[in-house]
């Protein structure tokens, strides 16, 4: 418990949520400070309203949600004003609010339909909405919000995610490599069909995992763009590289699939094929997947030429005929398996500066 706790401690993901759900915070706070105390609003719910709402991941999430919460706050404020004067404060001019809320956020270039209904809503329900300068006035801690926000994410350490990527890629080596030695323990012993199903949801599961890396390589991409730190551009330009990481290991996993359907197709069970292919091709799966699991380059070129010796030794006349052609493509498979992770394991694990350089 102690150890995860301390590794917790040192983790650079961690310590970025952490940082962005303190600015988060820190950001309504301030903007309730100053739409209360420096500008002496009342009612001032909006500013920190609009904060929350508007401090994302990166700097430039952060201006572009600004300009949509600002957008759809701005909207908001008005329709509930709108309500207000044509049908007072009752059941139609609520049901109005939200319903117009709902359209005019929904447009193109706000998407934030759920913020503007909300905000006419609360605008409506305060009862103070009648007051002799309070549109403006809500306008104005909107906007008090949004920029708070903005500005404490870029000032106050601007995330760069790039680190959170290189963990999910990480990850996902990890795994494949689990997978890849758990296929050759079960043949081994003789597989089921429950395993071999369990098998290709597990590189389902990668496939999603690698959906997610493209979407953290986004995120980090796009965490570059505006942000003030010097480290950003050199970073930025590193975590180019992780796209060929990514495409190898959907490549790998995509060969990983289609060896566990072979597999499944082959009419002689596993038990029953040919020793001098099973035995040491099983053998060849197992140290290819303990080597992608820890990362091992040299383990993969070593296994890789292991195993083009034990396709160059196969006597196809030797072997059963209905299984040479499965041999043949679980040889390629395991081969392409080991081409795309040649470069993955040389990464692992993938490095990104220390944030004190940054």
């Amino acid at each position: 418990m102690f150890a995860s706790a301390a590794h917790r401690l040192r983790d650079p993901v961690a310590w970025a949520s952490v940082s962005q759900v303190v600015k988060t915070a820190l950001a309504a706070v301030i903007a309730w400070v100053l739409a209360v105390h420096v500008f002496h609003l009342a009612q001032a719910f909006m500013a920190p309203w609009a904060a929350l709402l508007t401090v994302h991941a990166t700097v430039f999430g952060t201006l572009r949600r600004g300009l949509q919460q600002a957008a759809a706050s701005v909207l908001g404020v008005l329709i509930g004003f709108a309500a207000w004067q044509l049908f007072g404060l009752d059941a139609i001019s609520l049901a109005a609010a939200v319903l117009a809320g709902l359209v005019v956020g929904s447009v193109r270039g706000v998407r934030a339909e759920t913020t503007t209904a909300a905000t006419a809503v609360v605008v409506l329900t305060t009862g103070y909405i009648d007051r002799s300068g309070m549109l403006a006035a809500r306008l104005a801690d909107t906007g008090i919000g949004i920029v708070v926000g903005l500005c404490v994410n870029v000032l106050v350490w601007p995330p760069l995610r790039d680190r959170r990527a290189a963990n999910q890629i990480d990850v996902i080596d990890d795994r494949l490599g689990e997978l890849l030695a758990d296929i050759a323990a079960h043949l081994k012993r003789g597989p089921t069909s429950d395993d071999v199903d369990g098998w290709i949801a597990r590189s389902d599961e990668l496939d999603n995992d690698v959906d997610r890396a493209w979407g953290v390589i986004e995120e980090a991409r796009e965490s570059g763009r505006l942000n003030p730190r010097r480290a950003a551009p050199p970073r930025m330009k590193a975590a180019e590289g992780m796209v060929t990481i990514v495409n190898r290991l959907a490549q790998a996993i995509a060969e990983t699939r289609s060896m566990v359907r072979t597999i499944r197709v082959a009419r002689v069970p596993v038990e029953e094929w040919d020793h001098a292919f099973r035995e040491p091709w099983v053998a060849l799966l197992h140290r290819s997947g303990v080597a992608v699991a820890h990362a091992d380059s040299s383990e993969v070129t070593a296994t890789r030429a292991e195993l083009t010796a034990l396709a160059n030794r196969l006597a196809v006349s030797e072997l059963h005929e209905d299984l040479w052609p499965i041999y043949g493509a679980l040889l390629i498979n395991l081969r392409n398996v080991l081409d795309a992770l040649d470069a993955v394991t040389e990464a692992q694990p993938v490095k990104v500066p220390s944030p004190m350089m940054a």
